[in-house]
């Protein structure tokens, strides 16, 4: 790989303190039905859909990403090839068409992720199978299989979640997933039991059957038990499958108001994960069922009743030691918001600020991925020049894996050349996915912790580089250490020396 530093060495490393975390999750999440980030529009061709996806990557990998967060299974649907479910409606405009010419719209996703160091979370919704209760579903579909499973809320179709047989059928679709693809995480959001609507979800039939003994006026502690019984088998289904894929979730930003549990947060929303959607989230990140959880506090700092501040706060003493990372409205950020908060690029990155100051917080993702095209108040400018300008390294997981890799071997220059010996690791968690390529002036204090110290990531194991004007050559030294899968660092190698 080459790289060409005569832009680079015109800017000085700046301080510790003035730096963002060197280990930050940075996540963006792409829609692909309800507020579509892609593809543009269905029926695109092949080659539209293709460059559609590397214009959306290039550019958050310019913004500083590490993460993306894909919607591969909006409703009951696929954007891949499963044998399992259909095509989805919302990539060719036809349920059950496959693209043309033929591609799997996953796989080009997950493979370029990688390319730019990024992570691939799968983002799936559970339990909706349509949008509207009229809209055609695919010769093919497992609801002409299993009617009995499905129940119509709003002039919406859903899996009921009470019955045992379709939370297996979730189960079997995402062991497929995980099974076939190199996924770093599944994903699911807030949707779980619907949004209440005035009528009762109807789902007195498997309540009927499917019990467990609970008494008609503990119907919500049922729906809850269900939800919960979903994410077991989930977890459960993806350590089997492949133990260091990571399970997370993004629920709605506030678990119970304190008002209705001691526990809650100092918040009056008039819907809450635990009552109205029936997820008791926090109690999966406490027993360790999921890896992280993502909420999505889309309000403003200051906000009367679901302040950013106060809810970023809660979330993180209730991180139990896992993964806990704050979701962004990017899409409420308009100069003619109604909110004045909204109006300004500052919202967010104060934002930003807040859950790098709160220790259990380890980073944020935004929704979603088109508002970026916006550029609003300068806000990408705002990442790539200050807040996201180094690159940051995915917080490790030390639950999952906690061994690093060893140390990348026969490390040696020649000429402007770096290379070091290829990682030949056979365990799977123990396998080096990228390297770290640190790069100080020569007399400069070395400090791994530093992200601006970091000149690259780079899964080669030789950079090439072109040397600078001759007058203008400087001596600088080059230290390398490997990362596995869960972003574990090995010992950083010792120096090397190159005029450039």
């Amino acid at each position: 790989m080459k790289l060409f530093l005569a832009i680079i060495l015109l800017f000085p490393l700046i301080s510790v303190a003035q730096q963002a975390p060197k280990h930050e999750f940075r996540g963006v999440w792409v829609a692909t039905v309800n507020n579509i980030d892609w593809p543009s529009r269905p029926g695109l061709t092949t080659a539209q859909q293709k460059q559609e996806i590397l214009t959306i990557l290039d550019r958050h990998q310019k913004d500083g990403f590490n993460a993306i967060i894909f919607q591969v299974r909006p409703a009951a649907d696929a954007f891949y090839a499963s044998e399992l479910e259909p095509w989805s409606r919302y990539l060719t405009g036809t349920p059950g068409k496959a693209p043309e010419p033929f591609y799997d719209p996953l796989k080009f996703w997950i493979d370029e992720c990688h390319k730019r160091n990024m992570e691939f979370h799968a983002w799936l919704n559970p339990f909706r199978i349509s949008q509207k209760d009229d809209e055609p579903l695919a010769g093919n579909h497992v609801a002409f299989k299993h009617p009995e499973w499905i129940v119509n809320y709003g002039n919406r179709l859903y899996f009921d979640p009470g019955i045992p047989q379709a939370r297996e059928f979730i189960a079997k679709v995402v062991a497929d997933i995980v099974a076939r693809y190199d996924v770093d995480a599944i994903h699911m959001d807030d949707y779980f039991y619907p949004y209440p609507l005035e009528t009762d979800f109807p789902d007195a039939n498997s309540f009927a059957q499917y019990n467990n003994g609970f008494r008609p006026e503990q119907k919500a502690d049922w729906r809850r038990q269900n939800v919960d019984l979903t994410i077991q088998l989930l977890s459960r289904t993806i350590k089997k499958t492949k133990p260091w894929v990571k399970f997370g979730i993004s629920p709605f930003g506030v678990w119970r108001n304190i008002a209705d549990d001691p526990r809650g947060s100092q918040t009056s929303a008039g819907t809450t994960n635990y009552d109205q959607l029936y997820a008791d989230v926090i109690k999966w990140q406490e027993k360790g069922w999921i890896d992280y959880l993502m909420p999505q506090i889309y309000w403003q700092i200051g906000h009367p009743s679901v302040d950013f501040l106060t809810l970023s706060r809660w979330w993180a003493d209730h991180s139990y030691k896992r993964g806990m990372y704050i979701g962004h409205a990017l899409y409420k950020f308009d100069l003619d918001s109604p909110t004045p908060e909204w109006r300004k690029a500052s919202e967010l990155t104060r934002q930003i600020q807040i859950t790098r100051q709160i220790r259990q917080i380890d980073g944020s993702a935004f929704y979603s991925s088109k508002h970026f095209n916006r550029n609003i108040g300068g806000f990408s400018d705002s990442l790539q020049n200050h807040y996201y300008k180094y690159p940051a390294i995915v917080p490790t997981m030390p639950w999952i894996d906690s061994k690093a890799p060893d140390k990348p071997k026969r490390f040696k220059k020649s000429g402007t050349t770096l290379k070091w010996k290829k990682d030949k690791a056979k365990n799977e968690t123990d396998k080096v996915r990228n390297y770290i390529v640190y790069m100080v002036p020569e007399g400069t204090k070395f400090n791994p912790d530093d992200p601006s110290q970091i000149f690259t990531l780079t899964p080669d194991n030789r950079i090439v580089f072109k040397p600078n004007a001759k007058k203008q050559r400087r001596k600088y030294e080059f230290r390398i250490s490997a990362l596995d899968r869960l972003h574990n660092e090995s010992a950083v190698s010792k120096p090397k020396t190159l005029k450039l």
